[in-house]
């Protein structure tokens, strides 16, 4: 099944969001340093990440490793 990528920054929160799919009832786990995984209540996976203090840690050039529930295919 297909599904949309949704990015959304808000620069006075300095929070970045990424969703999968369309917005679900759920919850956030704190999976360390400011960053978040989203989880689909109804079926526990994980349908997107939200990382607090994103600009900051940009500027300072402090990585953000987060492994994200898609495979993607590239086709030619």
């Amino acid at each position: 099944m297909k599904k949309n990528m949704h990015v959304y920054y808000d620069e006075e929160g300095d929070l970045l969001e990424i969703r999968l799919g369309k917005p679900v009832i759920g919850y956030l786990k704190d999976i360390g340093k400011d960053t978040f995984e989203r989880i689909d209540e109804k079926t526990g996976k994980i349908n997107g990440f939200l990382i607090f203090n994103f600009k900051k840690r940009s500027e300072k050039l402090k990585p953000i490793d987060v492994a994200l529930p898609v495979e993607l295919k590239v086709i030619a």
